[in-house]
């Protein structure tokens, strides 16, 4: 167990400096003589087509539905994983960072909201800064080596995991276009046919893939968020079976460890450097200030880490969870800082929220996430290197 959380924080601090240099790419390019092809590249029409069906999208829906789908196919997975088997599989370990994740969510949208209540079109966006970069705060933390306890890791990853599921709820039931009943049939029909497969004891992972192919394209068609196909799928891929000629398989197992490379080091640095190319031309400090930035901003920086420290400390008070043994408050709100950073979900949440609404909200969207994301990053990064020391190796 040891071993295998510190491949996934080795992994995951990689994936997130990986992000920090797609992001900062994308800004090169939207910032020089580079933006014209970075525009072009973005909008370049893809279609698939077979017979008389066709998908017809820029590549940039292409990467937000299509391949951000494999990456909520993966965080499925994983949330399955820890249930079952990991740290979510006791009510005592997920208690704390359960009610963290709560706050965490609800004092930024709030904080968003307080400040955006008289635009109906900006209060849209009012869960972008509810969303943790899980890759990027690690990647931060691996920066501080072994000043970070295991155990204040596995804190983080917990509250995310969380914060995970709050999006995908969110994405869910806040963020449909209009539904198509059809097509929404055809998903269902796909997703029980999936969960048949799986009581069934089918192992194979290329029919879970074939099969769930389907259920993406048909959410795809039908409203509501394609990506969602991932987590439906995730959860009906078998922990584990027999295949026919009698071995023991791990399809689940098997399927995360063959996404998570792939997502971690092209997937996602390839949204960001699709999402995080902010034209600064024509920008001043004013535009930091203007409510929609200044809401995700706000919910970003202050609003993550007062709700996550406040209901933390409300669960330890009334005895609902304790903190580990080796983690003390100062190192927790350096944590809790670091929740601020938003970036990928961030990112993705305020793709879906304006865009069908005016173009100078998505800059400021995208604007806020960066400025709230770099400050969090920033003030965690040098509050935990001042209040957390390294450990000291004893000698033999």
């Amino acid at each position: 167990m040891v071993s295998g959380l510190k491949a996934f924080f080795k992994l995951e601090a990689a994936s997130g400096i990986l992000l920090i240099i797609a992001a900062v790419l994308a800004l090169v390019a939207a910032n020089t003589s580079l933006k014209i092809y970075y525009d072009q590249l973005l909008s370049t029409d893809v279609v698939v087509a077979v017979g008389s069906f066709s998908i017809n999208k820029p590549l940039l829906l292409w990467i937000n539905d299509g391949l951000m789908a494999l990456f909520f196919l993966m965080v499925g997975l994983e949330l399955k994983r820890e249930v079952l088997v990991g740290e979510l599989n006791q009510l005592s370990k997920i208690a704390l960072p359960g009610i963290a994740a709560i706050g965490g969510m609800a004092v930024p949208a709030l904080v968003y909201v307080l400040i955006n209540r008289h635009d109906p079109y900006a209060l849209h966006g009012w869960a972008i800064p509810t969303a943790t970069d899980i890759a990027f705060a690690l990647g931060i933390l691996s920066l501080l080596g072994s000043r970070i306890p295991v155990s204040l890791k596995v804190f983080l990853v917990s509250l995310a995991i969380f914060d995970d599921i709050g999006a995908i709820i969110i994405i869910a039931l806040f963020y449909t276009a209009n539904l198509s009943i059809a097509a929404i049939i055809g998903a269902a029909i796909g997703i029980a046919l999936l969960l048949v497969m799986n009581r069934q004891g089918v192992v194979s992972k290329s029919a879970y893939i074939f099969v769930g192919l389907v259920v993406w394209v048909s959410l795809l068609k039908s409203g509501v968020h394609a990506t969602l196909a991932g987590v439906a799928i995730a959860l009906c891929i078998p922990f584990k079976g027999v295949d026919g000629e009698g071995k023991e398989q791990h399809p689940m197992h098997d399927m995360e460890k063959d996404l998570h490379s792939p997502v971690a080091f092209v997937i996602l640095p390839l949204f960001a450097f699709a999402n995080a190319g902010l034209s600064l031309s024509g920008l001043s400090i004013n535009d930091v200030f203007s409510p929609v930035s200044l809401g995700i901003l706000l919910g970003l920086f202050v609003g993550k880490q007062v709700g996550v420290m406040l209901f933390t400390w409300l669960a330890v008070k009334l005895r609902i969870g304790k903190l580990p043994d080796d983690v003390n408050w100062a190192q927790l709100y350096g944590v809790a800082v670091m929740c601020g950073i938003g970036f990928t979900m961030s990112l993705f949440i305020g793709s879906l929220a304006f865009e069908q609404t005016i173009e100078n909200q998505a800059m400021n969207d995208r604007l806020g996430i960066l400025v709230g994301s770099f400050l969090s990053a920033l003030l965690g990064y040098v509050w935990l290197r001042y209040v957390a020391k390294p450990k000291v190796v004893a000698e033999a």
